[in-house]
Formats: structure tokens, sequence, C-alpha cells
């Protein structure tokens, strides 16, 4: 459904640097890490790749004389996930790193980062609860969330009322209405074969759990009642052929099938939509957002696993100046400057603030120009879906690998060439033995 960018595909196709020998590791530490505490001023490396983020990091040194960030911009998620691999085996590793929710498990197992629950424990009312999830585990907090994703379904408001559809409330109401644009020639959703994000994200929703610790072990399971509702619900649309199968290897493709009125919706987050206002010429004003579609007969909830963007700052057990460091990742999500400079589309990325009130930022967020006259009902949706945001998932120790594994089983699935239930029932025998040859207890 689009759920993600091609940044998100390559992010996740990483491979896991560093065996993973345990359960989880406690790394708390001391204020020095292991160092001694400086004299003087205190300098911080820093490394992250977010727009904006030089800028960020030049007002808090203007602003802290005791305490600098030395930012280093890293090319994207992908090679900050090998350059920390590299730097946590060298003893090198930065202060400060930016990166996303699903691979905090995977750095706390490997004994990467530092507990800064003490440090940062008191600002939790502060933050969304989704973001402030985002960056523990095991209630343990391990950074600070600078970002979130609010996530909705943004559709072509002209194509549905020429054809006569409502705006779809239950995901029964998304097949039905993909059922009615395509006797016109639309289809309802994009399914990328190399993007299960689609999956993990409706499983979510459904109140599935991959992944859960019990007591000193993983337990496993890609088949409970979540997951197979989800997997009813995308063989429905595949099946029905309500769905394109464009990849985002071709980005230009994808944006022109939104764009010229060929695919009529997607699930997205606000950062998404500066992609389609920078792509677009055609379809300016004709679109508007909706909550996501529920599961008959259910609340609505808006899944975090598209917090991808829900980004942390989070410390690093090698980190000398553990305490600093926490309060140099809090003011970086907290100071009003900073958090505009991040949330606007224009010097930053167009990502919603972790901050538990927001609203004011919802504005700059959420583009007017793709939008038209469904623009101020918009900003409620956009809204309204952070008060929605599940905060029960647990991102697996083998996070990586396992997804990696997906994407050739999900590309089967949107070709047709065996179902959704058959690829959870393998990804369930994969991940068990995946995790088992990790030395990593399991269950399932």
């Amino acid at each position: 459904m689009n759920f993600s960018s091609s940044r998100r595909r390559f992010a996740h196709a990483a491979v896991a640097g560093v065996a993973l020998t345990g359960l989880l590791t406690a790394c708390g530490g001391s204020d020095s890490g292991g160092g001694t505490q400086a004299s003087g001023t205190v300098t911080l490396p820093y490394w992250g790749w977010a727009n904006g983020q030089e800028a960020v990091v030049k007002a808090f040194n203007a602003s802290h004389q005791n305490v600098k960030l030395k930012y280093t911009k890293v090319t994207d998620q992908l090679t900050m996930q090998k350059q920390l691999t590299n730097a946590v085996k060298a003893g090198n590793a930065p202060c400060l790193v930016q990166n996303t929710a699903e691979y905090v498990t995977s750095w706390v197992s490997q004994g990467a980062l530092a507990d800064i629950s003490r440090y940062v424990g008191a600002k939790k009312a502060e933050f969304n609860p989704g973001s402030w999830a985002a960056a523990q585990v095991q209630g343990k907090v391990y950074g600070v969330p600078t970002s979130s994703a609010p996530n909705f379904t943004i559709y072509r408001a002209d194509l549905f009322k020429k054809y006569g559809v409502e705006t779809p409330r239950t995901w029964d109401d998304f097949i039905a209405a993909g059922k009615v644009l395509k006797k016109h020639g639309v289809k309802i959703t994009n399914f990328a074969g190399e993007d299960p994000s689609t999956l993990e994200v409706l499983a979510m929703q459904a109140g599935a759990h991959w992944y859960a610790i019990d007591g000193d072990s993983w337990k496993v399971d890609f088949q409970d009642a979540g997951s197979l509702k989800a997997a009813q619900v995308i063989q429905a649309i595949i099946d029905n052929g309500l769905n394109s199968t464009l990849s985002f290897a071709d980005y230009a493709a994808v944006q022109r099938t939104y764009d010229e009125g060929h695919t009529a919706t997607r699930q997205i987050s606000t950062w998404q939509m500066a992609g389609m206002v920078q792509n677009f010429t055609k379809s300016f004003g004709q679109w508007a957002l909706s909550p996501w579609p529920t599961y008959a007969g259910e609340a609505a909830k808006t899944p975090a696993g598209t917090n991808l963007t829900g980004s942390v700052t989070l410390v690093t057990q090698q980190c000398a100046h553990q305490q600093q460091a926490a309060e140099a990742a809090l003011w970086m999500s907290t100071d009003p400057g900073a958090v505009q400079t991040l949330a606007s589309p224009t010097t930053g990325n167009g990502v919603m603030p972790a901050l538990a009130d927001s609203g004011s930022y919802v504005g700059r967020t959420v583009s007017e120009k793709l939008l038209g006259k469904n623009y101020p009902a918009a900003k409620k949706v956009v809204t309204d879906s952070l008060g929605t945001i599940t905060t029960d998932w647990t991102f697996g120790p083998d996070w990586t690998a396992m997804f990696t594994e997906m994407q050739a089983g999900w590309a089967k699935v949107v070709n047709r060439e065996q179902t959704v239930r058959q690829l959870l029932a393998h990804m369930q025998a994969w991940t068990v033995k995946d995790l088992t040859s990790r030395g990593i207890s399991v269950k399932g």
C-alpha cells in the first residue's frame, strides 16, 4: 500500500553485522560510560541523516557553552547500520545516533546502547505514547524520540465522487470500494513486490505480535489471530485484482499512477506527501485525508510500524558522557526552534514532532497545495491519528534479517505464486530457526 519509500526498502535489506548471542543485554552503565568526566567543554559525536539536522546542531551549539555536538551526516539509514556496526566493533561509536524504531532492539541486544531512563524518564509525558514506546525495550529507555509518524489514508476525492464511492471506514468498505473502482480501470492501492511492510502494519493494526519476550526467551508467532486477520484482507485485495504492482525501483512511475488517477489511495504519513507534491503535475487540490480503515467492529487504531520516520536519538554504551548526551537528545526533540526546523518540509523532512502537544505543527506538515479545499479537515485527521498509535509492538532481535527474508516471500504473494498464509507459515519456521542459530532462546 506504499507505506514506505525506497529508503526504507533498502534499509531493511541491510544484513546484521553483529551476531546476537543473548536475549537482551542490560546496558545501563555510569554517567561516564566507562570513560572519565570531562573538565571544560564536552564534545559529543553525533551521527544522523535527517534534512535540517545540521541547522539544529548549529542552534544547539550556539545555545550551550559546556556541551557541543560534532555532527556527521550519514548518507542514509542503510549506511548508518553498517557504519555503526563497524564503530561498535572498533570501540569508537559516537555518543548519539539517529535511528528508527525497528533497529532499537537489535542494538540493545548487541550491548550497543545505554539505558538513559534516569536522565529522561521524567519527560515521558511531553511525548506522545507511540513515539515514546519506540525508544524503549523492556521498559528501559535508550533514546529520545525526535519525530512521530501519524498515519492516514490519502485518496483521490474527485474519483471517489465521480464513481459514487464512499470514503472507506473499514477494510471491508475498502475492498468494496476497490471493486467499484476496478470497473472504471482504477486500482484502489499499490502493492510493491519488494515491500512487505503492508503485511507488517496491517498485522500490527489487527493486534498481532510477531515477537514477544516471554521470561528468558523470545516468543515468535506469525500465525496469531491478528496476523491471519490481516492476511485475509490482503488476500482479498490481491484475489480480486484491486491493486497495482508497481515497484519503488521506478519511483516516477509510482507517482504517475497516483497523479494520473490510475491508483486512488495510499496509507501514508505526512513526510510522504512531500514526494507527491514534488512529482505531481495534474492532481493538485483533488486529494483528501481519512483515517485508516478499521477492522469491522473495532475502534480506530493506527499502526506504529509506519513509524519509520518516527526517529529516535539513541545514546551509545561507549559514550563517555551519557548524561550530557541524553540531555542533548532531549533538547533537540523539545526546543521549539529545533522542532520547527525538522517539522517543516522546507527546512526539514516534513515529519511530525514526537511531542504530545504537536497540534500547532500539523499545518506545516500537511500540504495545502495537494489537498486544496480538503486541507482544513485533513489537519484533524492527522491530529486524531496520533492518539490511536499502537504502543505494544515489539521488534525482534533479528528484525533486519527477518524482513529481508519476508521480502522474497512477499514478492511471491504479490505475483500470486503463494498465499499470504503460506508466507506467514514460512516466516514462523524461518524465524524460529534463525534465532536458534544465533544462540537465542526462542519459543514458537
